[in-house]
């Protein structure tokens, strides 16, 4: 599984991920930083084959009528520290490693009812 966060999830959990060894990126970090637009997140992280995370409904929407990204976890924790938002990833991480590494297309969402898991957008 590789990580790519998007501009509103904090360097803290991309930097969780590296410490599990994780190929981890950060938008901030590539392209246009916080300026790349969100098709290009997309090209990006489809090309180098990164699950993308991030709070944007607009990828979610793009994921199940355009097709991309293929990986992305969508956020829907409202206004949570980075500490618990890290938090979920430790209790939800086996399953969102196995998931992603079985997978070519996938969506979680992550909400407080827990995860939901769609790999199938037929």
């Amino acid at each position: 599984m590789k990580i790519l966060c998007d501009v509103h999830i904090a360097i803290k959990v991309a930097k969780y991920f590296s410490e599990r060894g994780l190929d981890t990126e950060h938008v901030n970090r590539i392209l246009d930083k916080w300026n790349t637009s969100d098709s290009d997140v997309c090209i990006y992280a489809d090309a180098n084959n990164f699950t993308l995370i991030t709070k944007d409904a607009d990828f979610k929407n793009s994921h199940f009528i355009n097709k991309t990204p293929k990986k992305l976890i969508k956020v829907n924790l409202g206004n949570i520290t980075t500490k618990e938002l890290i938090s979920v990833f430790e209790k939800y991480f086996e399953k969102l490693v196995e998931l992603y590494n079985n997978n070519e297309e996938c969506y979680v969402e992550i909400s407080c009812d827990g995860i939901t898991i769609i790999t199938d957008r037929k």
